[in-house]
């Protein structure tokens, strides 16, 4: 199916179904093996323990180097059609690129320090994959705003200024959440302190998470 696609169309469809596997099936095996509680664990509860830890660190490092192609093709796209149309500053396209490359770094960095390994720094890695995640589809909302209408419905850009407003408020308090837990663990029960906090943090997390993936299910038109 992925063949068929016209166009560079394949490579977000390709983000998008590898990205949801890795999170889908490291949730699997991580629930089946007894190391998570299945209601809501976090994202990186679910790849921290062998065997989940090995094929969590493979597809999500996979999966960033995804969305670096898919960004530089969607940098290309903009830039290609700004020739015509000059509808966005050609600085705003590259700043859009540049956080969106930091937040693949931070992929990087998520799937290679497991969370109990190297806490410190697998947590600086997440805030700047889901930080930047969070500004790189904000900023691509607004620029297909701008290139209404001839490369874009408003229906589209409805839809992702949607999603960037939705993970937006979900990634506050998602830190603020996260913040407020005063231990590092993955197997967590409801009677545990803190219990509440990780909760909602890990809700927010998947929110946002998901987010991403349905923000880039949007650039598969525009890739054709």
């Amino acid at each position: 199916m992925l063949c068929c696609m016209p166009g560079v169309a394949f490579v977000p469809a390709l983000l998008v179904s590898w990205s949801s596997a890795a999170f889908i099936i490291s949730y699997a095996i991580a629930v089946l093996a007894g190391h998570v509680e299945p209601l809501v664990p976090y994202i990186s509860d679910t790849g921290t323990k062998p065997p989940e830890s090995g094929i969590f660190g493979f597809m999500i490092n996979i999966s960033a180097l995804l969305a670096v192609i898919t960004m530089y093709i969607r940098y290309l796209l903009i830039e290609k059609q700004n020739e015509s149309s000059h509808f966005v500053r050609s600085s705003c396209n590259v700043f859009s690129l540049c956080i969106g490359l930091m937040g693949c770094i931070g992929m990087g960095i998520v799937a290679t320090f497991q969370e109990l390994a190297v806490p410190s720094v697998h947590d600086i890695g997440a805030l700047v994959a889901f930080g930047s995640g969070v500004v790189y589809i904000t900023l691509q909302s607004i620029i297909s705003y701008k290139s209404c209408p001839q490369w874009n419905t408003y229906f589209v850009c409805h839809i992702r200024m949607a999603i960037s407003v939705i993970s937006c408020i979900a990634f506050i308090p998602m830190i603020v959440f996260a913040s407020q837990i005063s231990m590092t663990k993955i197997d967590w029960t409801p009677d545990e302190k803190d219990y509440t906090y990780h909760f909602l943090s890990a809700i927010c997390e998947w929110t946002v998470a998901f987010g991403f993936i349905f923000f880039f299910l949007t650039f598969i038109r525009d890739f054709q």
